[in-house]
């Protein structure tokens, strides 16, 4: 998946490691082959290439994932698209960065209205019989919520095995089930933002117990370009096609479902400061939102954090 995976597990049964190990593996070999960008013969790949106007039943993890999708750019308004992939590529983003970054360039108006002409998530559709229609050109990218099904789809499998005390990390997204083997519950650290002045009075504690839940961060803190002057961040908005170019430096989503912690997180940081915290007060999101300055949070977060402090 391009990324690192780590797993703890309370192994009673004391199932050999290997077969732990091949058993993730199995799963993360098949999200990798239904849903990466970066892989030219996975099935979102093929899709992407199909020719205009053709139906394509599509395995039921991708389509769970797309139906998920779906729903949080409805949501958003399309702050969060799967269909996002022309202007990642339009912007030299994953696997279409250069070898050298110094060769990095900012998408050029043209590029960035070409690839809008092709997207959006309103040209992405199901049918029950027929399965996912290709608009023609429409490029699908997961990559803002394909590592939080990835989370859910471990956990399940090792669930499948007997094992419901286990703590899932992929890539950043964290899923705890259960309980340690001293009784205790999975802790996750959530990390300050650089530079900080300092939290806000009313930040939450540093240190968080996933209780039968999921965590997921999303940011643009690290993940920049340089040019004539200038911070791109990775972070695209779909409805500009530009990169995003406010202060906020992370997001942080607790969620039942890592699959969803991680679009809203994507989404959250898209809408920015402002527009995210009320998109997440009138969602019922539990939240964090930080800034090199400051760090606000939900309702939904001050109310979750109780049992998971």
């Amino acid at each position: 998946m391009g990324t690192h995976w780590r797993v703890r597990v309370s192994n009673p049964q004391f199932l050999p490691l290997q077969t732990l190990r091949s058993a993730i593996e199995d799963v993360l070999a098949s999200v990798v082959r239904h849903m990466s960008h970066w892989q030219a013969d996975s099935t979102l790949a093929q899709f992407n290439r199909a020719p205009a106007d053709t139906w394509h039943a599509l395995p039921a993890d991708l389509s769970t994932v797309l139906h998920a999708g779906l729903h949080w750019a409805q949501a958003s308004g399309g702050a969060f698209d799967p269909t996002v992939g022309a202007l990642v590529a339009a912007w030299g983003f994953g696997p279409h960065a250069p070898a050298h970054p110094a060769d990095w360039r900012p998408a050029s108006p043209h590029a960035i209205a070409q690839a809008q002409a092709c997207s959006g998530w309103q040209r992405l559709h199901y049918h029950p019989e027929r399965g996912w229609r290709q608009h023609g050109g429409l490029q699908l990218d997961l990559s803002g919520i394909a590592k939080g099904y990835a989370v859910d789809a471990v956990l399940l499998r090792l669930h499948a095995l007997g094992l419901g005390n286990a703590l899932v990390e992929i890539g950043g997204e964290l899923r705890g089930s259960g309980q340690r083997p001293d009784g205790q519950p999975w802790r996750v650290a959530i990390a300050p933002v650089p530079a900080a002045v300092g939290p806000a009075p009313d930040a939450p504690p540093c240190a968080i117990a996933l209780r039968d839940c999921a965590i997921a961060t999303s940011g643009s803190l690290y993940h920049r370009h340089q040019w004539q002057g200038r911070s791109y961040s990775h972070t695209l908005d779909p409805r500009t096609g530009a990169p995003i170019a406010h202060a906020l430096a992370s997001v942080t989503v607790l969620h039942a479902e890592c699959l969803h912690a991680d679009a809203l997180a994507t989404l959250l940081t898209v809408l920015g400061p402002e527009a995210g915290w009320e998109f997440a007060e009138q969602h019922g999101i539990a939240a964090l939102l930080s800034s090199p300055t400051t760090r606000r949070c939900s309702s939904a977060w001050e109310a979750a954090l109780e049992p998971h402090v």
